[in-house]
């Protein structure tokens, strides 16, 4: 067995270990095995026509939504696009959730167990990202920016977590 020395991949480990994130394993696992019960959605979520599973192709729309929001939130004029773009990611969210979790389905318990942290992350940047567009549709731009911010750095966290369960 090989020691790990990267502090970072110490702490993957470790959860990957954890049994106290059993129990949210075991609640998230007979729903998503259902997902994936029927041999076509298999297919469709593993990727059996392209050889990409479907989550690597369809977590890019919000995460690329959102960051591109960031980017136009440095230009006054862009606000009203950056606006839109975080609509664009929530919408985007559900299918990435929904693919994520068939592919979690087929992941080892190290993996599932990582697997739930990032779907805490994700799942927790979608609903500021939300706030983020609720506010900026009440004109209130500063707040909609500030909580898009703090969307960004959560979801970074839970790109992290995701990169290493689809290692």
């Amino acid at each position: 067995m090989r020691t790990v020395t990267n502090p970072y991949l110490r702490l993957l480990d470790r959860a990957g270990r954890s049994p106290a994130l059993d129990r949210v394993v075991r609640a998230a696992d007979r729903p998503a095995r259902r997902l994936v019960a029927r041999e076509p959605l298999r297919r469709l979520f593993g990727g059996a026509a392209t050889g990409i599973p479907l989550h690597v192709i369809a977590k890019d729309l919000p995460f690329g939504a959102w960051f591109m929001a960031q980017f136009l939130d440095l230009h006054p004029d862009s606000r009203r696009a950056a606006r839109r773009l975080v609509g664009l990611g929530l919408l985007g969210a559900a299918p990435a959730a929904v693919s994520g979790w068939a592919e979690w389905a087929g992941c080892a318990e190290d993996r599932r167990r990582v697997g739930v942290l990032h779907a805490a992350a994700t799942g927790t940047a979608t609903v500021v990202f939300f706030g983020s567009w609720a506010a900026r549709a009440r004109g209130r731009e500063r707040a909609g920016i500030r909580l898009s911010r703090c969307g960004a750095a959560i979801l970074v966290v839970g790109g992290f977590l995701g990169g290493h369960v689809g290692r």
